[in-house]
């Protein structure tokens, strides 16, 4: 997959309406949290529009950019104004694995992650390694693709008894488990669908190629069962095709732990 979102980095821009969106639907959920952090990561930044929102949000923090497609963070650096890298205020780009970061335990006040996660077989780890960089009091906040994505396919694949090879992802009662298992406290989940629509199949199969994720996203069938499943892909009362994306997204803070390294616990003792 890694060598799929390194191909679409040229064409990532011209499809990346979902994730547009869903970005600033996340940034208008940081409206209601009152932070000031000195270290904002983006981590699965594509081309960077989660970066720039953080740069205009936090403009005293440093900004970092993550993403393990290096293609992407060339079209980033592309895009980064002239003046912001002849400064050194651009973003800090960084190949990395979200679950294996290049950074010390503790430094991050803020990570920010856009459709990024459900790509991973097992969440858990990113979430055990977003843990372990945050600082105490720092906030993780995230969307990811929930189990309800795509219905409309799984529905005609059904009726025309074609294969379901479409990607399942984790629903967001797991996902919150899965953070509270990292570390994580308190964490906030929530969810709403999102319905994109497409004039023909065609239309549908190229933006997810364009975005680099055609294969991981719909799996791998003979073109046969491709044409029927397609085929049975009902229309909307517009004649066009509905594509439904449930959008699931969290935040957690990071607390005080509660034991240190050696696995003593931490007591805390206030006068009176």
């Amino acid at each position: 997959m890694r060598s799929d979102f390194a191909a679409a980095a040229a064409s990532y821009d011209s499809a990346a309406v979902l994730a547009r969106e869903v970005g600033v639907r996340m940034a208008a959920r940081l409206e209601l949290v009152k932070i000031a952090p000195q270290r904002v990561a983006d981590i699965g930044c594509a081309t960077g529009d989660g970066i720039r929102d953080l740069q205009q949000r936090y403009g005293k923090a440093l900004p970092l950019a993550l993403d393990y497609a290096l293609p992407m963070l060339h079209a980033l650096r592309s895009r980064t104004p002239r003046l912001q890298r002849l400064t050194g205020r651009g973003p800090r780009l960084l190949n990395a694995d979200v679950r294996a970061l290049p950074l010390a335990a503790n430094t991050l006040g803020l990570a920010w992650s856009n459709l990024m996660l459900h790509w991973l077989e097992d969440p858990l780890p990113a979430f055990k390694e977003l843990h372990r960089v945050l600082e105490v009091g720092g906030l993780l906040c995230f969307a990811t693709l929930g189990p309800d994505t795509l219905k409309e396919l799984r529905q005609a694949a059904q009726k025309v008894g074609a294969g379901d090879t479409a990607r399942r992802f984790p629903d967001m009662h797991d996902l919150g488990d899965m953070l509270v298992a990292a570390g994580f406290g308190d964490p906030v989940m929530d969810m709403e669908m999102i319905t994109l629509s497409y004039a023909t199949p065609r239309a549908f199969l190229a933006d997810q190629r364009h975005l680099g994720v055609r294969d991981a996203l719909l799996g791998q069938q003979g073109w046969r069962d491709w044409r029927r499943l397609l085929g049975g892909w009902e229309q909307g009362a517009d004649g066009r095709l509905p594509a439904s994306f449930e959008i699931v997204y969290g935040h957690a803070w990071k607390p005080e732990p509660r034991q240190i390294a050696d696995g003593r616990a931490v007591l805390k003792f206030h006068p009176r």
